[in-house]
């Protein structure tokens, strides 16, 4: 990660998750930026390269109960009740979209390691299962609000995806980044859980950026393969 989000300021925990976002999130690594905004042909990513995306994607956030399940079953806060709903429900079409872009964009491409890069993944999935069951008031909270606040840039990736394999991209439905903000403001203001809140944001973009990470050594060695 970056790192370039400050790691703590007290009562303005809305600016640190969007901070975050933009500086560890998605939309910052070049693996994904190469998904659709490559000058020359060359820099764009091949569709092998988006099959191999949406296929690890769906290994990390296609099962459920998924981040933003886990923790409706953490939070007591009424100001996020109706936020965890409607992301819960936005989030089970979201699956569905990674599943259809997954089977649409066909076999993940031959690639030396594939069952250590597997085996990675399911631990990230593990350690953001784990990440949202945290009982510290705050964490599960904010990997579910990071989630929401990254996934746009991630859906960018997918909608490629699913164009370039022939399907068009429904829209998306989670929350918006003013709404979900507005939640972290109204849940924040304690010391401790803004603390809980950054801790389950940075985690959560971190395994986003081990994804990324992944994807984009996977993608060098298929060129260095030919």
């Amino acid at each position: 990660m970056s790192e370039a989000a400050p790691r703590y300021q007290f009562g303005d925990i809305a600016r640190i998750l969007e901070a975050l976002v933009a500086a560890d999130g998605t939309a910052a690594h070049s693996y994904a930026l190469r998904a659709g905004t490559g000058v020359v042909r060359d820099t764009l990513l091949s569709l092998g390269d988006l099959a191999d995306a949406a296929y690890y994607l769906c290994l990390l956030h296609g099962r459920h109960p998924g981040v933003i399940d886990h923790a409706a079953t953490r939070s007591a806060d009424n100001a996020a009740r109706n936020w965890l709903i409607e992301a819960a429900d936005a989030f089970a079409a979201e699956r569905a979209y990674i599943t259809q872009v997954t089977v649409a964009a066909g076999p993940v491409p031959s690639t030396a390691g594939q069952a250590d890069c597997e085996t990675a993944v399911s631990q990230q999935r593990h350690a953001i299962d784990m990440l949202a069951q945290s009982d510290r008031r705050g964490c599960a909270m904010g990997a579910a609000m990071a989630l929401v606040l990254d996934w746009r840039a991630v859906r960018h990736v997918l909608d490629i995806a699913a164009l370039r394999a022939g399907i068009e991209p429904h829209a998306c439905t989670l929350p918006d980044r003013a709404t979900t903000l507005d939640v972290a403001r109204a849940i924040g203001g304690d010391d401790g859980v803004d603390r809980a809140i950054q801790f389950g944001a940075r985690q959560l973009l971190n395994q986003h950026r081990g994804l990324w990470d992944l994807l984009a050594a996977r993608a060098d060695v298929r060129t260095r393969q030919g």
